[in-house]
């Protein structure tokens, strides 16, 4: 087993979870951080977040992390305060492929992309949502 590896299970026994932060290094695509173990520890979804600061996303899974240790659970299209001040967040289903894709150290833990995840989906600070017909093309591809 790899140090990484020993780091996020140590994670997951101590916190519920383990988070990585991932920065494309020539910034052509946008940062995300998504949350390892969370399945095991709360048997609920893992969580990613795309398109915000690495510092944010790790405390969005660290924050969603909480809330499911507390009992709380999450439904696709739902409104939810809480997560970032002054905005609702929703949250949506992610498909296999991208949890092969992006999720690659939950894929690690769970044996493959065979586990339920969730992405949180955030509006811009207009309060657009990615999929209204204002949105930019930027915003619509995170």
């Amino acid at each position: 087993m790899e140090e990484y590896e020993r780091n996020i299970l140590a994670h997951i026994k101590e916190h519920g979870c383990s988070v990585t932060s991932v920065l494309d290094p020539d910034g052509d695509q946008p940062a995300f951080s998504y949350s390892i173990g969370v399945a095991q520890s709360s048997d609920a979804p893992e969580l990613i977040v795309v398109g915000l600061d690495s510092k944010i996303g790790h405390w969005l899974v660290n924050e969603y992390n909480r809330r499911v240790k507390a009992g709380e659970r999450f439904s696709p299209g739902v409104l939810y305060l809480g997560f970032l001040e002054g905005f609702a967040v929703q949250f949506g289903h992610v498909a296999r492929h991208y949890r092969s894709e992006y999720m690659r150290s939950a894929c690690w833990l769970h044996g493959g992309p065979n586990f339920e995840a969730l992405q949180l989906i955030w509006p811009n600070t207009s309060g657009i949502w990615p999929w209204d017909p204002e949105a930019d093309d930027w915003f619509r591809s995170n």
